[in-house]
C-alpha cells in the first residue's frame, strides 16, 4: 500500500471540508438518485469487486498462517456474490430513507414575528476509520451522504484492494448524479490515522470501528468527538422459566451465525435451577458446529458428567471478546444476579434474556444498561440494517448524542434558527419589559421557508 504523503492528506481533508458546505445544499433527490445508481455501479460490477478481494484474501491468508492475522479478521474480509448483492441491496435501503436534514424538533413562537426553530443539520465532515470489512466502506458511504455529511474513509490495510475498487465505483456514481465531488475520500497508510486525530479544526466527527484496544487509542489521542464503541461483550442469560427450545436455538444462533460480529454472544449464564437438564442439550448443539466450551466449577461439573469437553474457565475470561468459537459459561442464582454480573462485565452494548416469566423479563429490560436489551431474540438482531435503519456507521454504547446502532439520526446534529423583525433583546428588561409568548407554532421550519 502506498502511504499517503502529508500533504496529499491535507489536500484531501481539505476538499472534503470544502464539498461540506455544498454537500448541505444538495436536495434530498439529488441524495437518493445518486445513492440508487451507486447501488446499481456495485451489482454490475460483480467480477472486479471479487477479483480485487480474492487479492485481498490471498495475503491475508499469508499473513494468517504466519499467526500475524486471525481467523475471524479473514472471515469478515471475504465477499462473494450474496454477499455484494447484500451490500448493493444495503445501499438502496438507505436511499429510501427519509431525509434526516431539515427536520424540526423544536419550535416556539417568541412574540411576534419572532420565531424560534430548531432544525437538524448535517455534522460536515466525518471522518470514519474501520476494520477490515469490504462491507463497512458503503454502509459508511450511503449513509454519511444521505445525511449531508462528507466523509473521509480509512479502511484496514488487509482489505486495501477491495476498499479502493469500491470506492472508485462508488465515487463515479455519487459524481455523475450531483454530490459534490470531493465529497467522499480515501485515505490510506497507517500513518495517516494520528494525522487525521490531530484536525480538530477541520474534522467535527470521527468514528473509529475495530477492537477494543484501537478504539481507546482513537479517544484517547483526539480532541475531536468519537462516536462508538470499544467492544462487544453480549451476555445471553437463560433464564429458570425459558422454553428450552427457544433457549437452544438462540444461544446458537447468538455465538455460532457470525461469531466474529461485535454483537455475537461472547458469555452465556444460565440459572441453576434449569442448567442440569439443559446446559447438556445447549452444549452439544455448540460443541457439533466447532464451539469450544469454557466454564464455572459448577457448569464445569455438569458437563463433564454428561461427558462433554470443558475447559475451567477464570476471571479474565468474563471480560474477554472472544470472536472465535468460544463460549464461556457461568451458572448464577436468578435474575438479580443475572443483572448484577451484566452491568459489572458487559461492554454494554447487546444483552439479551430467555425466559418465558413476564416480570423476570420486565426487569432484566428495566435494569440492565447496555445499548440494546433483548428477551427471547438473538444479540445477532442488535444491527442498523435488520433494525431498519438501512444501515449503521457502528454502535454506539456512549449515552450522550447517539446509542445502538447509528444510522441517520445519529449523524446529524441539530442548531437553533431564529427569525425575526427588528427585535431588541432591551424591549424585554426593564420596568415596561414586553412579555413573550413563548407558543407553539403551526409550522415546521421548512414550510416556513416555502412560504418565504
Amino acid at each position: 500500500m502506498v502511504e499517503n504523503k502529508a500533504e496529499d492528506l491535507s489536500l484531501k481533508v481539505a476538499a472534503a471540508k470544502k464539498a461540506s458546505a455544498l454537500l448541505a445544499q444538495v436536495s434530498d433527490q439529488t441524495k437518493t438518485a445518486a445513492l440508487k445508481s451507486a447501488a446499481r455501479e456495485i451489482m454490475e460490477n460483480v467480477t472486479p469487486l471479487i477479483s480485487s478481494n480474492k487479492a485481498d484474501i490471498v495475503v491475508a491468508e499469508k499473513k494468517l498462517a504466519k499467526g500475524e492475522l486471525s481467523k475471524s479478521l479473514l472471515a469478515r474480509l471475504k465477499l462473494d456474490n450474496e454477499k455484494i448483492a447484500e451490500i448493493s441491496r444495503m445501499v438502496e435501503s438507505v436511499a429510501a430513507l427519509p431525509d434526516p436534514v431539515g427536520k424540526t424538533t423544536y419550535s416556539c413562537k417568541l412574540d411576534e414575528c419572532l420565531d424560534l426553530y430548531k432544525v437538524t443539520v448535517p455534522f460536515g465532515v466525518i471522518a470514519a476509520i474501520f476494520e477490515a470489512r469490504p462491507d463497512a466502506l458503503p454502509q459508511i458511504v450511503a449513509l454519511c451522504i444521505k445525511s449531508g455529511n462528507c466523509v473521509l474513509l480509512k479502511g484496514g490495510s488487509e482489505a486495501a484492494e477491495s476498499n479502493r475498487v469500491m470506492f472508485s465505483l462508488m465515487e463515479s456514481a455519487l459524481v455523475r448524479e450531483g454530490i459534490p465531488k470531493g465529497a467522499i475520500q480515501l485515505i490510506e497508510g497507517r500513518e495517516a490515522v494520528s494525522a487525521l486525530l490531530k484536525m480538530e479544526d477541520q474534522i467535527d466527527l470521527v468514528i473509529p470501528r475495530g477492537s477494543n484496544e484501537f478504539v481507546k487509542y482513537i479517544q484517547a489521542n483526539t480532541r475531536i468527538p468519537v462516536l462508538g464503541h470499544s467492544s462487544g461483550i453480549c451476555h445471553i442469560f437463560v433464564d429458570k422459566d425459558a422454553d428450552p427450545d427457544k433457549a437452544i436455538r438462540i444461544c446458537h444462533d447468538a455465538r455460532v451465525q457470525y461469531p466474529a460480529a461485535c454483537n455475537a454472544m461472547k458469555i452465556l449464564l444460565m440459572d441453576r435451577q434449569i442448567a442440569p437438564s439443559l446446559l447438556p442439550r445447549i452444549a452439544e448443539k455448540m460443541i457439533l458446529s466447532g464451539v469450544k466450551l469454557k466454564g464455572c466449577q459448577e457448569a464445569v461439573r455438569i458437563l463433564s458428567d454428561a461427558g462433554m469437553p470443558i475447559r475451567a474457565a477464570d476471571n479474565k475470561d468474563w471480560v474477554t471478546e472472544y470472536l472465535e468459537l468460544v463460549l464461556p459459561i457461568k451458572i448464577i442464582s436468578g435474575v438479580e444476579e443475572a443483572i448484577v454480573h451484566i452491568n459489572k462485565f458487559s461492554s454494554h452494548h447487546t444483552d439479551a434474556i430467555i425466559t418465558e416469566n413476564a416480570d423476570n423479563a420486565k426487569r432484566f429490560l428495566s435494569m440492565v444498561d447496555s445499548s440494546t436489551v433483548m428477551v427471547n431474540a438473538s444479540t445477532r438482531f442488535s444491527d442498523g440494517y435488520r433494525y431498519g435503519l438501512g444501515a449503521e456507521v457502528g454502535i454506539s454504547t456512549n449515552k450522550i448524542h447517539a446509542r445502538g446502532p447509528v444510522g441517520l439520526e445519529g449523524l446529524v446534529t441539530t442548531k437553533y434558527l431564529l427569525i425575526g423583525s427588528g427585535h431588541i433583546v432591551g424591549d424585554y428588561v426593564g420596568q415596561n419589559a414586553r412579555r413573550f409568548v413563548h407558543a407553539p407554532l403551526e409550522s415546521d421550519f421548512l414550510v416556513r421557508m416555502k412560504k418565504w
